[in-house]
């Protein structure tokens, strides 16, 4: 398996522990009852659910082009040490996203996912070359 795989594998994780987190705040705030409901209208959630519900959103959104980068690489045959190296700081990015989402650090929250996105892209330059 390729470095890149490796980390699309890593990413996976990342989403379960995002999903996970995300819906054990959201079943502290409204109980199991209300977490099998249809969750319609107010909630009434909690700063922190609030937040992870916010970054999970942003984490799918953000799966999707590090899922193009890494098959564009593989199918192009452009793995190297920038390609492996740009996965692996996307991975690391996601997983520091969520606590900083989580956790408000301002201005970490959004360098930390400048990051990844850089480094999705840097990747997706790098298989049209």
């Amino acid at each position: 398996m390729t470095p890149e795989l490796a980390a699309l594998a890593a990413t996976a994780f990342i989403h379960l522990a995002a999903v996970g987190w995300s819906q054990k705040c959201l079943t502290d705030d409204i109980g199991k009852a209300g977490n099998v409901a249809p969750r319609d209208g107010d909630l009434n959630l909690s700063t922190r659910t609030n937040r992870l519900r916010r970054a999970l959103a942003n984490h799918t959104e953000n799966i999707g082009p590090f899922i193009i980068a890494v098959v564009l690489v593989e199918l192009t045959e452009s793995n190297g040490l920038l390609t492996a190296t740009a996965a692996w700081v996307f991975v690391a990015a996601r997983a520091l996203y969520l606590p900083a989402y989580a956790f408000g650090w301002v201005p970490w929250r959004s360098l930390i996912y400048t990051t990844g996105l850089v480094a999705t892209f840097a990747m997706i330059v790098r298989s049209l070359f």
